[in-house]
């Protein structure tokens, strides 16, 4: 039978009207029966699983004719939850991303491993369901839960650290199982930004006691199981300053560079590249790009391809595009030499 969280999620997929999660849910039920020897509760469930598909993808076919719309299931945090996380629906594909080889591979693994969860389950296994990213500002670990979500169509929750840490003993950590328990019975991708500010190390200088609770609470509560094989990703920018126990309660950890002389190319093409003229100077562009971020060179880009627009320009000139650069080295020195005050 179906276990009491099982339940729980199932009926807040249905609540939401997630009938994908609905679904998901009822296959992991169908793999527990099979587990347990009752093969024929087991195949009842999934024909019947089968048959909402089909009837869901007839549904999607003739809403997608046109002059019809298509539905979108929404997920949205409700009651206390509504302050602690923000949803979007990424579109975003792993092709939008700049990586070397063997990120893209890791990450292509990890979605494949999503993707095939119910037939891993059937063997007793988990997919990999805890990331963590680590790298400079604007190298693209926002973007990668972006990705992630996008190409398994699943919502990102984006957790508002600001309003989950608070300064009354235990209210954190309450937050937090809110969260957790909204992670085993919703499926999607829940992004924990600059999670620094919960993972810091149990015996830095500045630590309180608190803190150290917060800190356990979150290792606790990430080592229990995920019925929903929802992904948890951590973001940092800041490996230094996480707790070393934090490391090992990741599946996988990926660790982001500033882009090379390639990955600086590659970057500005997948933005420019209808608009560049057929003779680029790439080494020139490359040596003024060099030490700027996947971020900062998208944004450089988006103001070049504006000024070309309204300068009623058919190409973009090569000193355009190396001035834009430059902006953006500038500001970034301007925003490195603030001090808070």
């Amino acid at each position: 039978m179906a276990t009491a969280r099982q339940i729980i999620a199932l009926l807040s997929s249905h609540n939401q009207g997630d009938e994908e999660q609905f679904l998901s849910i009822a296959l992991q039920v169908a793999a527990a029966e099979a587990r347990r020897g009752r093969q024929e509760v087991a195949d009842e469930l999934k024909i019947l699983v089968d048959v909402a598909r089909k009837r869901k993808t007839s549904i999607r076919s003739v809403s997608a004719r046109p002059g019809n719309e298509v539905a979108i299931p929404i997920s949205k945090p409700r009651g206390d939850l509504e302050s602690l996380l923000s949803v979007t629906y990424p579109k975003a594909q792993i092709q939008d991303l700049v990586l070397q080889d063997a990120m893209r591979d890791r990450l292509h693994r990890l979605i494949h491993q999503q993707r095939q969860r119910d037939r891993l389950r059937n063997h007793g296994l988990t997919p990999s369901s805890r990331l963590l990213l680590v790298g400079p500002p604007g190298s693209g670990k926002t973007l990668t839960a972006s990705v992630l979500a996008g190409e398994l169509q699943l919502p990102l929750f984006t957790i508002r650290l600001e309003t989950v840490i608070t300064r009354f003993m235990g209210e954190t950590a309450s937050k937090l199982r809110l969260i957790f328990d909204q992670i085993a019975s919703v499926r999607a991708v829940y992004l924990f930004d600059e999670f620094d500010a919960i993972g810091g190390r149990r015996n830095a200088d500045n630590d309180v006691g608190e803190m150290r609770r917060v800190l356990n609470s979150f290792l606790q509560f990430l080592e229990e199981s995920n019925s929903t094989d929802s992904l948890v990703v951590a973001t940092t920018n800041h490996p230094e300053l996480l707790d070393r126990a934090l490391f090992r309660r990741f599946d996988d950890i990926l660790e982001y560079d500033l882009p090379d002389s390639e990955g600086i190319k590659a970057v500005l093409n997948t933005y420019l590249h209808s608009h560049l003229p057929k003779r680029v100077s790439w080494k020139k562009i490359t040596d003024v790009a060099s030490g700027l971020s996947q971020a900062e060179l998208t944004r450089a880009a988006s103001e070049v391809v504006k000024e070309m627009i309204l300068s009623n320009f058919k190409q973009v000139p090569t000193e355009t595009l190396i001035n834009a650069l430059k902006e953006r080295h500038a500001l970034r020195e301007t925003m490195s030499g603030l001090t808070p005050s």
